[in-house]
């Protein structure tokens, strides 16, 4: 079954047929390193890493490009009130960018280009623009002429004249168009500014993504992925002025996250109703969020509180539940020198093997991670019944079912990057809670053998009240979290 994606251009889905065949490019827009990222911010970060990672698993050869935006009004406005120089405020919001990416394990781009390193191109591009007639110069600025561009607006789906009807009039009254947009930005006192044929000056915002993705990806490249906000202007400009350039088709597949939402409202820094990534990651662990972002198809608009991230708390638990049973498990069987057993084994491997082609379906159809965590937590409930059935022994004949478990396991965690804990998070905590459960279990196995029932029954009932339920089976004493008293 081929991936199908759809596509905002053409507005449906459509098989994924790529430039060069076992190879997608992809280009997604990055931040304008102003600022800390917010939830809304991430949500693209998230959701186009999962997208890489998955044709990365379907066996594709992904090159994955994802911009800084290094200069704009909004670093040197930034840069007026921290009384920094903007090269200054943008290398420290690029910091801290990766801070906050790695820690909800967005995987590093191939490349990460920056706007400043990249004014050669841009201004090359300008001038040819210029030079078959698109554009044009007044004062120092360089405008795209929007009208003697044929076919503007079908990304957004906008009519030029009703586009017209709403415009800003810009300063600027040298313009054609109000809806022509600027290219190249002259010069004003006390800004950075580069040298070109028009005078000092700067990029225009949407010119830097056209002029990086050319640089590394060319013309026709497959993806191009961002938030559904960056529709119109900025990816509907970068269509008109980057075919202009080049005549050719500028990508293939237009792919767009929906809104995160606060109150049915979209979340963003201007509405003053935005969450700091940061400030999330101090009250919840970075899987926790990301399960949260990929929790929904990412077409959809997502809304925001902190109970539906204690949700995606509680949900991620109950599969790492599932993933350390099995861990545990086939460590208990490979150390056995029992045979092990259990019923129908070639029917449960045959279910999870159904249940992993699920997941690559719901993941096939446009990335529909909803219905992959949906598959996942399946595959969970049947390990679950495998493992807890009565007539299960740990030991060398369960091995290689187990493995399988885990292997796939493994599989959904290279897609969704939060399934299992990671080596990096938690990692000594979660060792030291393991080895004090240990050391409580085996204080309680000594009661028990004691006959000392009253302090057994008084660790586990206190072991329940806060959350944790012990399981004395036929093969040993079972833990795991519970929600309050509750399963």
């Amino acid at each position: 079954m081929p991936v199908k994606i759809f596509n905002s251009l053409t507005k449906k889905k459509e098989d994924l047929i790529t430039r060069e065949p076992g190879k997608v490019s992809m280009y997604v827009c990055g931040p304008t390193t102003y600022n800390y990222i917010h939830l809304g911010n991430a949500r693209p970060l998230v959701v186009f890493d999962t997208i890489r990672r998955y044709l990365k698993y379907r066996g594709y050869q992904v090159t994955y490009i994802q911009n800084f935006t290094d200069i704009d009004d909004k670093i040197i406005n930034r840069a007026r009130e921290e009384g920094e120089t903007p090269q200054k405020i943008a290398e420290k919001y690029i910091r801290a960018y990766f801070e906050d990416a790695d820690a909800l394990h967005v995987l590093r781009a191939d490349v990460h280009p920056k706007v400043t390193e990249h004014i050669d191109e841009i201004i090359s591009m300008v001038q040819g623009i210029i030079d078959k007639g698109l554009a044009y110069e007044v004062n120092g600025n360089v405008y795209f002429d929007v009208r003697k561009f044929s076919g503007y607006g079908r990304l957004s789906g906008r009519e030029l004249d009703d586009m017209k009807a709403g415009a800003r009039v810009d300063v600027d009254e040298g313009k054609h168009d109000p809806l022509d947009f600027a290219l190249w930005k002259a010069a004003k006192p006390g800004e950075p500014s580069w040298t070109s044929p028009w005078g000092n000056g700067r990029p225009g915002w949407h010119i830097e993504c056209s002029a990086m993705s050319l640089k590394y990806l060319g013309p026709g490249f497959d993806i191009h992925g961002g938030g559904a906000d960056l529709i119109f202007p900025h990816h509907e400009n970068e269509i008109a002025q980057t075919e202009a350039y080049t005549g050719q088709p500028f990508v293939r597949y237009w792919l767009h996250n929906g809104f995160i939402t606060v109150n049915e409202e979209k979340m963003s820094k201007s509405l003053g109703n935005f969450f700091l990534v940061r400030d999330i990651l101090a009250k919840f662990s970075p899987d926790v969020v990301r399960f949260y972002l990929l929790s929904t198809h990412y077409r959809n608009p997502l809304d925001f509180d902190d109970e539906k991230l204690h949700v995606a708390e509680k949900s991620l638990e109950r599969i790492r539940t599932s993933f350390r049973l099995a861990e545990s498990t086939l460590t208990a069987s490979e150390k056995s020198s029992n045979q092990g057993q259990a019923e129908h084994i070639e029917e449960f491997t045959q279910k999870i093997n159904q249940i992993k082609n699920a997941f690559i379906e719901a993941m096939d159809d446009d990335f529909n991670t909803s219905l992959a965590l949906a598959a996942v937590f399946d595959f969970c409930r049947e390990i679950n019944g495998f493992i807890n059935d009565s007539n299960f022994i740990p030991g060398k004949n369960v091995v290689p079912v187990l493995r399988n478990i885990l292997g796939i396991f493994e599989e959904f965690h290279s897609v969704l990057g939060m399934v299992k804990p990671h080596q990096d998070e938690g990692t000594r905590e979660q060792g030291m809670e393991e080895q004090l459960m240990e050391i409580i279990i085996g204080i309680r196995q000594e009661a028990r053998k004691k006959k000392d029932w009253a302090t057994a029954d008084a660790i586990r009932d206190q072991l329940k009240q806060i959350g944790i339920l012990l399981e004395d089976t036929p093969h040993g004493v079972r833990w795991k979290k519970i929600d309050g008293l509750h399963e």
